[in-house]
């Protein structure tokens, strides 16, 4: 039989234990400050029904989906004349009823309209699991990856927006981030913009033009607009606005003039002075850290149909990266389940990204390195016995540890524990047996010493 070719299908990963910790590292710190806001963890199925998904993403996205074939016998029950036409996209839905999860949203969505009778509004949950893609594999995308979400839906209060600027500032600072900026913007600024040139048709085009101004600078920028419909007249008003300076409050009042005469545009407006003044009072008495570098960004513009309100983004600045966290409000979002009416606001963490930054920038704890706080090593059977209820102890207390499961030489046993970067290996040999002290080895820095059970315990959970 033909020896087969070990891989794994392109755009996924294995991840080594080593990878694992500082993975679950991320997640845990992250974790832990959605759970200190109120957050609640929920998961749902891998595979969700195609029909759930479909037309929720685009025709892009529809087509980006992996669906599942039925089991059984799953041509039988297809048009013949459509089976003729070698058409994949007619018989689709008669040979897959179900797809792998496309994000994280939908889903949730779904799982709040089946059990709006027994959550409470407004429901904070977050989500970390794997979602699946078909798009063509690259550098730092992949087919198979992980989102980490946090929403509350069934409440309109800026409250939430102004707590998701403090879980991004707190969670990326106890990841180590001492540089980054939460970018913040207003879907309904962006529509006054429009509004007042007289361009309102054209929102979605305005917007991914002066989106791109990090990108291709104010002269790409006009080009494009040029190409999209817009007059130099149209591009004049525009200009003030995409270029304003100052701080975040000059930024609004400058606003404030330019949109006067737009109701929804001086909305937005409130809605973000609404949002500065709670974080105004959160850092009040040093109650709260100062968050990291808040900025007001005109010009962004992320998931433009999606989102009503609130729009975030997060990056790096010790990175050359793209966003590493972004999100927004949104109307509706159960709608398309038949639930209307109810509003939410969400983020999320870009997590392999993020994974990225900390290695370059060298942030992961030592401690995510190792596995095992003590490996005790023995050399023969009656030693082996001898260090069974050690062992047992040891792991009572809370301490990692193993015993070698074989009587190899020394320095198998020393380079084993090497690999796995543990700290602290026990000798157990007859020497040991016969005083009642082990010898308890720092792999850091060589030192061995004598102890008993008692002060290896102490000694190993002082360090």
């Amino acid at each position: 039989m033909a020896s087969i070719k070990s891989s794994v299908p392109k755009g996924t990963r294995d991840f080594s234990p080593a990878e694992m910790v500082k993975r679950n590292y991320i997640f845990d710190t992250i974790k832990s400050v959605f759970r200190k806001f109120g957050y609640q963890e929920i998961q749902t199925p891998a595979m969700e029904n195609l029909s759930t998904l479909t037309g929720k993403y685009g025709d892009e996205g529809d087509k980006l989906m992996f669906k599942i074939l039925n089991s059984g016998d799953f041509l039988s029950k297809v048009d013949q004349q459509k089976l003729a036409t070698h058409n994949s996209q007619l018989i689709t839905t008669a040979i897959s009823e179900k797809a792998l999860r496309y994000d994280l949203t939908v889903p949730f969505a779904r799982y709040v309209v089946m059990h709006q009778n027994e959550i409470s509004f407004p429901f904070k949950r977050f989500q970390i699991q794997p979602v699946w893609r078909a798009d063509r594999p690259q550098k730092g995308r992949y087919r198979e990856f992980y989102q980490c979400d946090v929403d509350v839906v069934g409440s309109d209060s800026l409250l939430n927006e102004a707590e998701f600027v403090l879980i991004y500032d707190e969670a990326l600072s106890k990841l180590g981030l001492k540089d980054f900026t939460i970018k913040i913007n207003n879907r309904k600024i962006l529509w006054g913009i429009a509004e007042i040139i007289g361009k309102p048709e054209l929102i979605v085009d305005m917007t991914m033009a002066i989106d791109k101004l990090d990108k291709i600078g104010l002269e790409g920028v006009v080009k494009e607009l040029l190409e999209r419909g817009f007059t130099a007249q149209d591009i004049e008003k525009l200009k003030p606005v995409v270029l304003l300076q100052g701080s975040n409050v000059e930024k609004l009042e400058r606003l404030k003039e330019v949109l006067k005469e737009s109701k929804i545009g001086l909305k937005g407006i409130e809605e973000m002075e609404t949002i500065f003044t709670y974080l105004a009072h959160f850092k009040a008495h040093n109650l709260q850290p100062a968050t990291h570098n808040l900025q007001l960004d005109i010009t962004l513009a992320r998931g433009l149909n999606y989102y009503t309100g609130a729009i975030f983004e997060v990056k790096t600045n010790e990175v050359a990266m793209g966003s590493i966290g972004g999100g927004g409000r949104y109307d509706d979002l159960t709608g398309m389940f038949g639930l209307k009416g109810l509003t939410g606001v969400g983020i999320s963490f870009g997590a392999d990204r993020i994974y990225d930054v900390l290695e370059e920038l060298r942030l992961f704890p030592e401690s995510t390195s190792e596995t095992t706080k003590v490996l005790i090593s023995t050399f023969d059977a009656a030693a082996e016995l001898y260090a069974l209820p050690l062992l047992q102890s040891l792991r009572n207390k809370g301490i990692a540890a193993e015993l070698y499961p074989s009587s190899a030489k020394l320095k198998k046993q020393l380079s084993y524990a090497d690999d796995k970067k543990v700290p602290y290996v026990l000798l157990s040999g007859s020497e040991e047996m016969e005083s009642g002290k082990l010898t308890l080895k720092n792999m850091r820095n060589g030192e061995q010493e004598k102890l008993t059970a008692e002060g290896i315990v102490l000694k190993v959970l002082s360090n």
